[in-house]
Parts: structure tokens; sequence; C-alpha cells
């Protein structure tokens, strides 16, 4: 693994997590806004959002188990306590409580909505990155998640008009979208489909060039290359070195699609670095392009496609157009790294660093050496909670450990929605009073 991946207060091993994660999920899991958010303003008990969401969990030696769901937030802690999942992913809320799917007849049981999601993996980009492969990562490569989330986050918010949007680490090698707003929630598949399909731009399959710019341009992908724009020196020539050797010159070379200045391009590059190279690929596209514009418009965008080509954001299409397609959960510990999947502030997205995200034995040690009151670490009565999703009751040790640092972007998340969910409330009160 990287040299980066030592950065955490304690040494993470993976033997050691069946004995950490009943720590966890008794004293660190922050069930009240995490419940809070699920319930989306519902009440606990028959009917709630809550309810009807289906939960999987992974456990020990890779069992899996679906259609986990829970009446209440009291329920569901109980059920993590008791099962200590190694992964918890969120599907779909469904037309029925997915535990009593049996129960329901016919073709009846189905998934009606679920938050619009992105997951964007780091290996997705290992055809154009240099420094890691496959599940490894280092601060380097992890730039091309900062510019994913700069890219989807500007869009889904002017483009799309969504509000309430969750950025989330994976744990690992990536990065999860979470679009919260109800519009977001009651999407169809094709509206999904269409969605990813106006956010992406890389083409699939493997080939030579995917990238292809014609006039008119679309303003959203002007925005992805200003975004691309100001971290392409520092990403990829001083920390990718992306034409240092002559397998990559061979690679970028291809995406210029007129070989006469192909050619030209890589008689110039005779030793010469990156940051010279493409100095001089941009100039001798640029002014063979302007000296005859209409024969040469091909060139016209070579370097931003290649840009582009190296930058841009690959999303998973299948987790996104699916509804009932499950995706790893906020909060969860990934068990190969014992990293938490916290969420990202995307204020300061430049900011975040896959490497200082604590591990579940750092929170464990965290709880271990804080001073608590006997009455906090006692454990809280499930029937004391209260159901209605914000659990009051429930004692908040994670706000005395390092995990408190990365709540900002949830707490606000949830602050926002309260006041969405008011403002739609005092519409229809107004409404209802207009009809009588």
């Amino acid at each position: 693994m990287p040299e980066e991946d030592k950065d955490s207060e304690t040494v993470y091993d993976p033997n050691s997590l069946p004995s950490l994660l009943p720590i966890y999920y008794n004293y660190i899991f922050p069930y009240g806004p995490y419940c809070k958010w699920l319930f989306y303003g519902s009440k606990a008990g028959s009917g709630s959002l809550f309810e009807k969401r289906e939960f999987s969990f992974t456990l020990q030696n890779d069992i899996y188990v679906r259609y986990q769901s829970f009446a209440s937030e009291a329920e569901f802690r109980k059920e993590l306590k008791k099962m200590n999942p190694y992964k918890i992913d969120i599907g779909a809320i469904y037309s029925a409580p997915p535990k009593h799917r049996n129960r329901v007849s016919g073709g009846s049981f189905k998934p009606l909505t679920k938050e619009l999601v992105f997951d964007i993996d780091m290996t997705d980009y290992d055809d154009v990155r240099k420094c890691c492969q496959g599940a490894d990562i280092c601060r380097k490569c992890w730039t091309l998640m900062s510019i994913a989330i700069k890219i989807l986050n500007r869009a889904l918010k002017d483009d799309f008009g969504f509000k309430h949007l969750l950025w989330v680490y994976s744990g690992r090698r990536g990065v999860h979208c979470w679009v919260c707003d109800e519009k977001a929630r009651s999407l169809s598949a094709h509206a999904r489909s269409s969605i990813v399909e106006y956010l992406s731009l890389i083409q699939a399959g493997n080939h030579e060039k995917r990238v292809t710019l014609r006039d008119p341009v679309h303003p959203y992908i002007r925005n992805c290359h200003q975004v691309i724009r100001s971290y392409w020196d520092k990403y990829a020539i001083e920390d990718q070195g992306f034409l240092d050797e002559d397998k990559d010159v061979a690679k970028v070379l291809k995406l210029i699609s007129d070989l006469d200045v192909r050619e030209k391009v890589e008689k110039q590059f005779a030793g010469k670095n990156s940051a010279e190279r493409w100095k001089k690929l941009r100039e001798t596209c640029t002014s063979t392009y302007e000296s005859d514009p209409k024969r040469n418009r091909k060139l016209r965008y070579t370097s931003h496609e290649i840009m582009m080509e190296f930058c841009f954001p690959r999303l998973d299409v299948n987790v996104s157009k699916g509804i009932n397609h499950l995706l790893k959960s906020p909060f969860c510990v990934h068990p190969k790294t014992g990293r938490v999947c916290v969420p990202i502030d995307v204020s300061r997205v430049d900011e975040f660093d896959p490497f200082t995200v604590p591990t579940i034995s750092d929170l464990c040690t965290q709880v271990e050496k804080t001073e608590i009151t006997p009455n906090e670490k006692t454990e809280t009565p499930d029937t004391e909670v209260q159901e209605t999703g914000d659990s009051s009751n429930t004692k908040k040790l994670y706000r005395k450990t390092s995990l408190q640092d990365y709540m900002k972007p949830f707490d606000s998340l949830l602050e926002n929605l309260q006041k969405e969910a008011a403002k739609q409330n005092l519409i229809l009160q107004s409404d209802l009073k207009g009809e009588f």
C-alpha cells in the first residue's frame, strides 16, 4: 500500500475488526443523525419511510443478508449491536417493509423511491493514472476525486436544481454522492439514466479516443473544462508526468486526429519534459487550426479533449439508474482499511485527505482514553429512545472522537432537509386554508 496509508493514529489490523465492531456499534455509530436522515421527517411506526427502507448486511466470512428493515431507530440500533455487520448497504424504499415481503401478494412488493446516487471508483481511472493501480491510491491521484466532486456537485445543483447533496468517502478508493431532494428520490429509472447520460462524457469500451468535442460546446462541458484546467498543471504535468515516458507519449499522440500534426508534434517532443511537451502540443494544434479553421476544425479542441480524457468523472451508470440498487452506507467501516465512510465537506474538498480519515482502531482508542461519566458509558435502554428519528436521548459519544470533525456536512444536510420540510408544510397548510 502507499506510504500515505500510515497516517492513522493507530495501526489498523483487519484481524482485530471482530473485537472492534461491538465497541463501534455500541458507543460510536451516530444513530441519531443517521436515522433522522432516513426518516425524512416521517414518524416512527407503521408506514414510515424508514420502516420500508431496505438495508443489507455483510457479516463476518462474507455472509450476505438482504431485505433487512426496521420499524424504529431502537430496533435498528438493537440489530446492529447484535449483528455487528462488516458492511451496511442502503437500498430503496419499498411498497411494504422488506422483511415482510413474503406476506405481500403477487407483484405488489416493489421499490418506490430512493436517493439518486453516484459511485466514483478510482480503479476506473487505471488507464490514465501512473502513480497507483487497482485498489491502491495516493494523494497524487486523489485529485481525480476532488475534480469529480467539484464537477458533479455544481452540475447537480446548478443544472438540475437539486439542493440536498451528501458526499461520502467510500473508505478506500472512491466517493459516493447521495442526492436527497424529494424530487430526486421520486425519479424513475429512465429519468435517472437520462441524468447520468447528461453528466457522462467518457465513452465506454476500449477506444483510443473517447472524447470528441464539436461546436457548439455545451455549457456543462465548458464548466467541466474550467474545473479540470485549474488542476491540470499540478496534477497531470507535475504529479503524474503524463508525457514523461514513451508509452505515455504514444497514448496522448493517438488523441490527435490529424496524422500530419501528430507526426509534427512527436518530432517536437524530442529532448523535452512533460511541461514543455504539453506546451508544444497545444501551440501546434492551435496554430494549425487557426491557419485554416474550416479545414482543421477537428484540432480546435484537441487540448480540451486530452484533459477531459484524463480527468473527466467516470460514473458507474448501473449504480445510478437502478432504483433497487444498493450502495454502501455512510458511517460503516471498510474492512480492508478500517476507515470510516465519512461525509466530505464540499466547500473544503481540496483539504480532504483520505489518509487522515479515522480508522475504527483510532475511534475505539479515543473512546477508551476519553473521560466519560458512568452514565454516558451505560447504554441507553432501547425503550427510552425517542422513536421519532432524532434520538435526543441517545448518547453521543461519537462527538467526543475525531468522527465529530466530519459531521458538519451531515449536520448541515439534516438542518436543510428539516427547513425544506417545514417550508413545504407551511405551503400545504396555506393551501388547505385557502380551500375553505
